[in-house]
């Protein structure tokens, strides 16, 4: 490996030798990529290569963990027959194993540090995604953000958004003279998909401490970038989820680092992995959102590679923007897969040396095509390339070795508790207390305004009526009871002695 690039492996020759190296520069690797094959064909192997490659460099790099096997590039590779063998093949001299420093995340705290966002930080445009609302109930949501702007109210955790909800339908009168229609329904229907996410582990992930981009952006003592590794393959149940959490990820990376250029190495290098679910019927609004960021994010000095099976997964306005190319096999049996082949090889500056289309069907398990950006930054001609061994372990690792590196991790305590300070939940329930307890202070008032005394014997006291300009003090309960008892009783008497009297007079 160069100071200036990573070796990614040797190209192969009409003869099958293995001669010619094959290298990322550093300089672009804030251009962005794609790593796309079919399952078992080595995607998992590339991204451990790349990922070890920037790390090695000083270049901090985040990656998802579908199936748990990219754990092992936290402990030192083992020197297989068949690791061997390729090294030796492709020139590998020497061949050295070693672990990368990581860093493990989990939002679900359970195989990692956990990792948060707060409510607000998501913003109504992912949380719609996230909860699949419709045009209605995103305007309602957009909304109740903008309220609570406008009232200071914090948006940390689920319940703060709850919270606000419920107080949005009680005011929807109101609000709906200032904002446009808000109904109940359509809040009911965002309660609702809230109650699923939080059924789906929602909790977990909304609240605070929230992440701090300069810790997954660390480099070890030794000035090899930190790998960050989230565990996901309990996330994937939940494919929104994933996919939402990465974008947020990315949009805050794009909202927080400065400009910079064009650095010499990148800042960052962010692997999207199964980034099919990003784009699955995503909104245009979601999907200009992430064009934008794309686009944008590598003058921040940021690198983001896209993994998945299908080129045709990545929509044409990103897949532009994707200089750095790694194909592994395709099969091409169906119309949609010899579709996605063509689509794989156009994409490709085309080599002579080998018929393209043809190539992408025929590689074998660890091979891939490879063009990378070369000096000025122009594509290189596609190479039928054998990837380089890693220097980590291939496979996951145990129980216990996970837990060490945990407990090892420079991040350790930082966010293993959750915080729950004051927000929009505690406000508006202090708010609905308030408004609930003015109806007594009022009852209160007006009983304390005057009014006649009880007879002594009833055990009332002396007290001045309204003309005696003093207000008489809260009558007991005992009193309350006792008028009671005196109204009834005096009514029942005067309803005697009128009919008493008008019968009389009726007899006359």
């Amino acid at each position: 490996m160069a100071d200036d690039s990573i070796f990614l492996g040797a190209s192969r020759k009409p003869d099958d030798t293995y001669n010619q190296a094959e290298s990322l520069l550093l300089k672009f690797g804030n251009r962005h990529g794609l790593v796309t094959g079919a399952t078992g064909t080595g995607k998992t192997v590339t991204l451990q290569v790349l990922a070890e490659g920037f790390s090695k460099a000083g270049v901090p790099v985040f990656c998802a963990d579908i199936k748990g096997d990219l754990s092992g590039i936290g402990a030192k590779g083992e020197d297989k027959d068949f690791l061997v063998k390729r090294a030796a093949d492709i020139k590998l001299d020497p061949y050295e194993l070693s672990a990368s420093p990581v860093i493990f995340w989990d939002i679900f705290g359970e195989q990692g540090h956990p990792i948060r966002a707060t409510v607000s930080e998501m913003g109504p445009l992912l949380l719609s995604r996230l909860m699949n609302l419709t045009e209605a109930q995103e305007g309602v949501l957009n909304i109740a953000f903008k309220i609570a702007d406008e009232e200071g109210l914090l948006l940390l955790d689920m319940k703060d958004l709850q919270a606000l909800l419920v107080n949005i339908a009680e005011r929807a009168e109101e609000i709906s003279a200032r904002y446009g229609n808000v109904t109940k329904p359509s809040v009911g229907a965002i309660q609702r998909s809230l109650l699923v996410l939080e059924q789906q582990g929602g909790t977990k992930f909304f609240g605070e401490p929230a992440l701090k981009i300069a810790d997954i952006m660390r480099t070890d003592t030794n000035g090899r970038g930190l790998v960050s590794v989230l565990a996901a393959d309990k996330l994937m149940m939940n494919p929104r989820l994933y996919s939402t959490f990465l974008l947020w990820l990315l949009s805050e990376l794009f909202e927080e680092l400065p400009e910079i250029g064009d650095p010499e190495k990148p800042r960052l290098v962010f692997f999207f992995d199964e980034a099919h679910l990003l784009f699955n019927e995503a909104p245009k609004a979601l999907l200009t959102r992430v064009e934008q960021v794309v686009r944008l994010i590598r003058s921040k000095g940021v690198g983001v590679f896209f993994i998945s099976q299908n080129p045709l997964d990545v929509p044409e306005t990103v897949l532009a923007q994707l200089g750095n190319r790694l194909q592994h096999a395709l099969r091409a049996y169906t119309p949609r897969e010899q579709n996605a082949v063509k689509t794989a090889a156009d994409t490709f500056r085309a080599n002579p040396a080998f018929n393209t289309f043809e190539a992408i069907t025929n590689l074998a398990t660890g091979e891939a095509l490879v063009s990378t950006l070369a000096d000025k930054g122009v594509p290189s001609m596609v190479q039928r390339t054998l990837i380089r061994p890693p220097a980590g372990r291939i496979g996951p690792l145990t129980s216990d070795e996970r837990q060490t590196l945990i407990n090892a991790s420079p991040v350790a305590g930082i966010y293993d508790e959750m915080v729950d300070r004051e927000s929009a939940y505690e406000l508006l329930q202090k708010k609905a207390e308030q408004a609930k307890a003015e109806p007594e202070v009022q009852e209160a008032s007006a009983d304390s305004t005057g009014g006649w005394k009880l007879p002594d014997f009833l055990g009332g006291e002396s007290k001045p009526g309204p003309r005696g300009g003093q207000p008489r003090a809260r009558q007991t309960v005992a009193e309350a009871a006792m008028k009671s008892v005196v109204r009834s009783v005096g009514s029942s008497l005067g309803r005697a002695l009128v009919r008493g009297i008008l019968g009389s007079l009726s007899r006359r």
